[in-house]
């Protein structure tokens, strides 16, 4: 018998995580193609808007059911262990439109979160080109316009922004960040650049903007302590990821004879033993993250560092279970059929998501050092 754990979720959201379970059956049916083809999940991310998950973790005077992260990290795992493509879009869009409740005045609050639950799509415009992960210290400025403010340059990794009818973007403005919320006009430009190796169907394209007006009545004006979905979300995409790819190394091993002994291939020792370190670590990633959901349940200051964690952890596990797949799977697990070689693609994405694994380790190791950053 179990014994119950705040990191589980709540008795009363448990039929959340099952419906998500039942999509993801029907998700993963669908993700070879699209990977092959690096075509948006539309489809899937419809069906996950009409089961009620877009808006379900906004509180409910936003018309939400105000969900718990823990929850949130469990579907969000379930999704990106059958599509971590849908999972990344859907994490970014709630990122944008939870973001832009959250910061915006009563008004627009109300009007986005509106917008959310009638199905309009958001997307994420931050990552500039020569910005790394420095993705909230933008470094373009928006210059004084009528109406607002003009911006001139590029944004980069806007996952879904083919079909977003609403952008988050933010600039310099005054010298500080400033954030909008604007809706994509012929004055933004698509760069069709995306031919990434893994997470295909993300569609993370280059977005140019060319005299944008980003409009003063849709500036953010609120800091907020609400957790925003990303930094909580992060680290369990990678979890899916490694989940499918254990599940698929169990699958190959168990499936394959030993021509000399007859013996499945997962009954050597060596096998065993590396898919038990690599299990053992995915459990210690996943305990982790859920401590990260957590925490943002109890809106601790303690999420955000927490977080860098997770996902530096998460990240890495992913890509070893990732390996150790490839090095059981031999030569067929190399082959472009094998859903194996498919998540070793998959795996590598979330370290080179901000913040990278590189920055991650220099905030980590700066914090267990005690070395404070020059002023």
């Amino acid at each position: 018998m179990s014994v119950p754990s705040p990191l589980d979720p709540p008795n009363a959201e448990v039929s959340w995580v099952e419906q998500a379970a039942d999509m993801a059956e029907v998700f993963s049916q669908r993700a070879a193609e699209l990977d092959e083809t690096a075509q948006l999940p539309r489809e899937n991310l419809r069906e996950l808007h009409e089961a009620g998950f877009d808006a379900a973790w906004l509180p409910q005077r936003f018309g939400g059911h105000g969900l718990s992260w823990v929850t949130f990290g469990r579907v969000l795992a379930t999704v990106a262990r059958a599509c971590p493509s849908t999972a990344t879009i859907w994490l970014m869009h709630l990122g944008a439109a939870y973001g832009l409740v959250h910061m915006s005045d009563d008004d627009n609050a109300a009007f986005f979160a509106g917008e959310l639950a009638r199905g309009k799509r958001f997307a994420n415009a931050l990552s500039e080109p020569t910005g790394g992960n420095l993705f909230l210290m933008p470094l373009q400025v928006a210059k004084p316009t009528t109406g607002g403010f003009m911006l001139d340059g590029a944004k980069r990794f806007v996952s879904g922004c083919e079909m977003a009818d609403y952008l988050l973007v933010n600039a310099l403005v005054d010298d500080a960040p400033a954030f909008f919320g604007i809706t994509p006009d012929d004055t933004l430009k698509l760069v069709p650049i995306w031919d990434s190796v893994g997470l295909r169907a993300t569609r993370s394209q280059l977005i140019t903007f060319e005299g944008t007006v980003l409009p003063q009545d849709r500036r953010c004006t609120r800091f907020t302590d609400e957790p925003n979905p990303i930094p909580v979300g992060l680290p369990f995409l990678s979890i899916g990821v490694a989940e499918a790819a254990l599940e698929a190394l169990r699958r190959h091993a168990s499936g394959r004879v030993i021509p000399t002994t007859g013996q499945p291939l997962g009954s050597m020792q060596w096998v065993q033993f590396a898919a038990a370190d690599e299990y053992v670590r995915l459990r210690a990633a996943t305990l982790l993250a859920a401590h990260t959901a957590w925490l943002a349940d109890q809106r601790s200051p303690l999420v955000n560092p927490t977080s860098l964690e997770a996902k530096l952890l998460a990240n890495e596990v992913a890509k070893g279970v990732a390996a150790l797949g490839v090095r059981v799977g031999g030569g067929s697990g190399y082959l472009k059929s094998s859903p194996i070689q498919r998540h070793f693609r998959d795996a590598q994405a979330g370290a080179l998501m901000a913040y990278s694994a590189e920055v991650c380790q220099s905030e980590i190791g700066k914090a267990v050092m005690a070395v404070e950053d020059p002023e």
